[in-house]
């Protein structure tokens, strides 16, 4: 470096005096017209000579193209004394441009250094804040896939209420064609409408929550766009960065660029730089931190509903059972009244046949009786007496005629007996008939029906 800065000073030192004696060349040659009276006046004032006649007037103009040799001496003391001032200028220069030479090249090569060392520091930065959006895009990509699983549970969970809905539905309509004194608003029927309100709450229930999955998912995914677009930024920054920084002296794809103002304008600074990066990741948290509480919040209702639902269905079927066993008992025991009222019924009736056969039986009696009187009311005159005989058959006539009031008058009991035994078989039989139904369809319509209900894992949307 030294040795060319030596060479170069030389080289402008044969380049300067070069030039001084072209200078001195050009003032010896060269015949300016001066005055002929004020040089011969000059040089009659120098010599101290008396003033010329008019014959030395004849020979002025051809003097006057001449230089004296003061003249000449002064324009070569001149030209020396200006030649000497113009290589110490020359040299002075040529020192401070060298010495502004090693300076900016120091200082080129600091700035240059110190540009390189920052765009290494931005590259290291923009890695970082790459890396952070990278791991939430991640994570916010991995929790919107958790959220559409839920989601698709919920779905499922939702589709899986319909079958119970029906269920319900189907075994109150069942349940409303019980016949007579069946149709009762009991335990059962309670329980059904408990299950039908709770199978509704639950499925607008998940509907909600579907809809707040749904929600949720496209605030992850604005989320999870602003951060790849961030990305996407930094990493082509990045790319640019890397490649600037890679630029050397040396580099032969290098060229001037002016940069403008309006250029200058739209560039941001490093707090608002940051600050968006900040603004892009905390969002990404908050929709990370809020699919997680929702997710929590999804598990927790599937849970719930589910178990819910199990719990009024096992309700109902024990209403179910209880109410069928209910319903058996009474049948039995209308059964075993049937039974024995049809027992009365033929002792009654076999009653007014023996008591039909005892009046019957009393007519002989009574005419051989009245046969008597009649024959002793004939008697002629005193011998129509009451005697014994007469008083005995008055009696037996009495006796029979009390005797037969008495069988009529249990006759028409016994008879209003089996008349009432008779409703009273048609009555056991037909709510027989009810109970039999209500059975029927207690259990092989309701009850059957229930064995379809969906299981745990159908109900949690599996």
């Amino acid at each position: 470096m030294k040795q060319s800065v030596v060479m170069a000073s030389s080289t402008l030192e044969q380049i300067m005096c070069s030039r001084c004696k072209k200078m001195s060349a050009e003032v010896l040659v060269s015949q300016p017209h001066y005055d002929g009276g004020a040089m011969a006046q000059g040089s009659r004032q120098e010599q101290g000579a008396p003033f010329e006649t008019s014959s030395g007037l004849a020979s002025a103009g051809f003097r006057s193209a001449k230089y004296t040799p003061a003249e000449w001496f002064n324009s070569y003391r001149s030209l020396l004394q200006q030649a000497g001032a113009d290589h110490l200028a020359s040299r002075n220069i040529q020192e401070d441009s060298r010495l502004m030479r090693n300076d900016t090249d120091a200082t080129t090569m600091q700035t240059q250094t110190d540009g390189t060392r920052l765009l290494g520091e931005r590259l290291q930065d923009i890695h970082r804040w790459k890396s952070d959006l990278q791991e939430h895009i991640a994570r916010l990509l991995s929790d919107t896939t958790a959220l559409q699983a839920l989601k698709m549970r919920l779905e499922k969970a939702l589709d899986a209420t319909e079958t119970p809905f029906a269920i319900s539905v189907d075994n109150l309509a069942c349940r409303s064609r019980r016949l007579g004194p069946d149709l009762v608003r009991d335990c059962v029927e309670v329980e059904l409408y408990k299950e039908v309100d709770l199978i509704r709450n639950v499925q607008a229930l998940l509907k909600r929550t579907i809809a707040q999955v749904a929600t949720q998912m496209k605030l992850n995914r604005d989320a999870k766009q602003a951060l790849e677009f961030d990305w996407s930024d930094k990493y082509e920054a990045y790319a640019l960065d890397l490649k600037s920084g890679r630029f050397t002296n040396r580099s032969t794809d290098t060229q001037h660029h002016g940069i403008s103002a309006a250029m200058m304008e739209q560039m941001s600074n490093v707090p608002s730089w940051i600050q968006f990066s900040q603004d892009n990741l905390f969002r990404a948290f908050r929709e990370e931190q809020a699919s997680k509480d929702l997710s929590e919040l999804v598990q927790q209702v599937l849970l719930d509903t589910t178990k819910d639902l199990r719990v009024q269905c096992s309700n109902v079927n024990q209403a179910f059972l209880q109410r069928c066993a209910e319903q058996m008992d009474a049948k039995i025991q209308l059964e075993m009244q049937f039974k024995q009222t049809l027992e009365q019924i033929g002792d009654q009736e076999k009653n007014i046949v023996a008591l039909q056969k005892a009046i019957d039986d009393k007519d002989a009696p009574q005419r051989v009786v009245e046969s008597r009187l009649f024959q002793r009311f004939r008697r002629p005159n005193m011998e129509l007496c009451r005697d014994e005989p007469q008083i005995s058959l008055e009696g037996e006539v009495r006796e029979i005629d009390e005797t037969l009031a008495s069988l009529h008058q249990e006759l028409r009991d016994a008879r209003n007996s089996l008349s009432n035994l008779e409703n009273v078989r048609m009555a056991l039989e037909k709510d027989i008939k009810c109970k039999s139904y209500t059975l029927f369809i207690e259990r092989e319509k309701c009850m059957t029906q229930r064995k379809l209900y969906p299981t745990i894992s159908k109900l949690s949307g599996y």
